[in-house]
């Protein structure tokens, strides 16, 4: 295929520097991506992107995950927080027993014992001050149950689906610690890395007793403060304890153990699993049927954040705690749910930045990992998420490198936007429908750098090449013939070429008399207005290249150097109109008192030789041929025939869509050959019934006079005269005249001789 050959040799010299660059920064991107070559900047870019992806997922409510929260409203009618525990025991009572839940996790502690029923004064009292007083002992013991808070919260909490909660922190160990998860025992050796510390604040004994368990409910931010993964098991010494959300689901479902799974086939994980110590899933185990959790490093999962969070966010059912407390939620609202207390109330610290929300109620944290658990359905790094990206990188980077430096700039933005429009959506649709999370912030700025270059690189470079190419051509082209070809200034040159092209040569007729008849300033104006509406006529109306001023002639060209395939067309639709532009400069000529404006104008199409040409000392963009000295010679001879325009034979047959009448078959001085001329009248379609027939009787006295029968010519020819009164009729009986003084002879081919220019 030589064409394919050629174009792709062109191409390659025209444009390799571009691909090579466009290669560069492909191959940086890829870099990043299997992390040959970090960047801090680049990963806070994708965090911003997976932030905003994660905002663009529309919420979908849950019926089975409640929060049941301590809010405004609860503080004014039950009292300031914390609260006194027989308060929290009425919760878990009316939560247990009335509404039935699933289970009850507790975004709160209870890390010291509740005295503000005062019993242990009433105690000390009895015991020192009010010692005397008869039956006091007893009484107190008669209400000791009721004033021992803890003692109701236990007891509301005993054989009851209830997961309290506490913060793992520091080195001071409060309260105590449910069993744990699992032990290091069950590793059998291999190490996990996790959340580690060996403090916290937990719950008192008592309670903890009573509960079925209990998670923790520390989250841990990343650098910038933002939550977006949180830990599902978390070691303190050589346990590893699970999170509030994970102690919650396990309690609802009833299950009988949660370990790890192993991957045996390491090499098969992310990066981030091998981090983990190969750990692909944590597995909890239960009746109900068993769920495969998949983490990451640190034995996180990443927060599914639906919706803006709070009671309007859209995606849990908010209900106010003193409502519960006092009956007044709806049954169906409760029953059977997963219910998580925690607060959202101004003042109690529980709001976390979020991708979704800069102030995000912390209960709801563990509520989104709640609904996934249940779900099964966990937004999950794959093992051969970098594979994906970097053929995803490596399509879009070669895509936009070798298409971008051939397009126009319009299309170049539509690529650019399409293409990163598709990445855009594509990753999007494998985060929302397929739970798939990849990077694609970098591939964004791979398609954004590429456009960016190809931008830049075409306004330092082909701008100046098209500034250039305004500075050749924009004294010959209409601007607008200018701004196409500035789009693509290596298709055009000055370079001497042959083309078919069509030349054009106008000129004022009794110049000299109307030099003597003008003053030298109102000579120069009529110049420069007659200059100007040819000049316009030419370029601005059908794109003709502007050759020349010769004194008062103009000398234009169609076809170069922008090929129309129409240049004979474009040609004799310009001489006509330049005609009806003198018509209407000679009126306003007449006006001023000036002399009669009056021009000839020659057309003709043909092989021409065009380029940049003449001396070191000054050149031009011209053409030169026999077809151009025809074209010149046509002008000359317009007067002769008394006609305005004067075309050669192959613009009339290039140019059909004109009627034309024949004037002669000549030879013109320094051509061999005879040469059909014609003057064009207007567009055929447009021509009278009037004058379709003066033109067939015109051509009917033509061929009379062609066969030398000067009679029947000549009396057509008057008859003609006599009704239109041209030139060109009075021309044809001036040589029947002669013909018949001076017969042609037999052998005559009706060509008329010119030896003069």
């Amino acid at each position: 295929m030589p064409g394919f050959a050629d174009k792709a040799a062109k191409a390659l010299q025209k444009y390799y520097q571009r691909w090579l660059l466009g290669l560069a920064l492909t191959v940086l991107a890829c870099a990043y991506l299997t992390n040959d070559l970090p960047s801090e900047t680049l990963d806070r870019m994708e965090t911003s992107v997976a932030d905003l992806r994660m905002r663009l997922e529309k919420p979908e409510f849950d019926p089975r995950v409640v929060i049941v929260d301590i809010d405004s409203k609860s503080l004014t009618e039950v009292g300031r927080f914390p609260w006194s525990r027989n308060h929290v025991a009425d919760l878990v009572r009316q939560l247990t027993e009335k509404y039935k839940v699933g289970a009850i996790g507790f975004d709160v502690s209870f890390p010291e014992p509740d005295t503000s029923s005062g019993f242990d004064v009433l105690q000390q009292l009895a015991q020192r001050e009010l010692k005397q007083v008869p039956g006091l002992d007893k009484q107190l013991q008669r209400l000791q149950p009721a004033m021992d808070y803890d003692g109701l919260l236990a007891g509301a909490m005993k054989d009851q689906p209830v997961v309290l909660g506490y913060n793992l922190s520091g080195t001071e160990k409060k309260g105590v610690l449910p069993g744990p998860a699992f032990t290091e025992e069950v590793l059998n050796g291999r190490e996990l890395t996790a959340f580690e510390t060996t403090g916290y604040e937990a719950n008192i004994e008592r309670l903890q007793d009573a509960a079925a368990t209990a998670g923790s409910f520390t989250v841990n931010p990343d650098r910038d403060g933002v939550v977006r993964s949180t830990a599902l098991l978390q070691k303190v010494d050589k346990g590893y304890y699970m999170t509030l959300s994970l102690a919650t689901v396990a309690t609802a479902i009833g299950a009988t153990a949660i370990n790890p799974l192993f991957d045996t086939t390491v090499d098969t994980l992310s990066a981030s699993q091998k981090a983990a110590g190969g750990v692909d899933r944590i597995a909890v185990f239960s009746p109900e049927g068993n769920r495969m959790i998949p983490v990451g490093e640190g034995l996180t999962t990443t927060v599914q954040f639906r919706g803006k969070g709070g009671p309007d966010g859209g995606a849990f059912r908010y209900v106010s705690a003193v409502d519960v407390i006092k009956g007044r939620v709806p049954q169906e609202f409760l029953e059977g749910a997963i219910v998580l207390v925690g607060t959202t109330a101004p003042g109690l610290n529980d709001l976390r930045a979020t991708p979704v929300n800069a102030e995000y109620p912390g209960v709801e944290i563990h509520a989104n990992v709640v609904k996934s658990i249940l779900d099964d359905q966990f937004k999950v790094r794959p093992a051969d998420a970098v594979p994906m990206e970097l053929a995803l990188a490596l399509l879009v980077g070669l895509v936009l490198t070798f298409a971008l430096p051939a397009l126009s700039p319009v299309w170049s933005v539509l690529l650019s936007l399409a293409v990163m429009g598709a990445a855009a959506g594509a990753n999007f649709y494998a985060y929302s429908h397929l739970d798939t999370v990849l990077k694609v912030a970098v591939i964004l700025l791979l398609a954004a750098a590429l456009f960016i270059f190809n931008v830049a690189w075409g306004y330092f470079f082909e701008v100046r090449r098209g500034r250039a190419l305004v500075s050749r051509f924009g004294e010959y082209v209409a601007p607008e013939l200018v701004a196409e070809m500035a789009e693509d200034p290596e298709k055009y040159n000055m370079d001497g070429e042959s083309r078919e092209l069509t030349v054009m040569f106008v000129d004022v007729r009794g110049f000299t008399t109307i030099s003597e008849g003008l003053t030298p300033k109102q000579l120069r104006e009529y110049i420069n207005l007659y200059l100007t509406a040819m000049s316009t006529d030419i370029r601005d109306y059908y794109r003709g290249t502007l050759d020349k001023y010769i004194g008062d002639a103009v000398m234009a060209f169609w076809g170069a150097p922008v090929a129309f395939p129409d240049h004979a067309s474009r040609g004799v639709a310009t001489a006509l109109k330049m005609q009806e532009s003198a018509h209407k400069l000679n009126d306003d000529f007449i006006k001023r008192g000036w002399p009669e404006l009056k021009i000839g104008i020659g057309l003709n199409s043909g092989p021409m030789h065009v380029g940049d040409m003449g001396s070191e000392i000054r050149r031009a963009y011209t053409v030169m041929g026999d077809a151009v000295n025809l074209g010149s010679r046509l002008e000359g001879i317009t007067k002769v025939y008394g006609v305005g325009i004067c075309v050669g034979e192959v613009t009339r047959h290039a140019a059909t869509e004109f009627a034309y009448r024949e004037l002669d078959l000549v030879k013109v001085k320094g051509k061999n050959e005879p040469v059909a001329i014609f003057e064009p009248v207007c567009l055929d379609k447009d021509l009278t019934e009037a004058d379709r027939t003066e033109i067939g009787r015109w051509h009917e006295a033509l061929a009379l006079v062609r066969k030398q029968q000067w009679d029947a010519a000549q009396a057509m020819l008057e008859e003609l005269n006599a009704a239109h009164a041209r030139g060109l009729y009075t021309l044809y009986l001036e040589r029947i005249a002669v013909y018949r003084e001076h017969p042609p002879g037999d052998d005559w081919d009706g060509v008329t001789k010119f030896e003069t220019k």
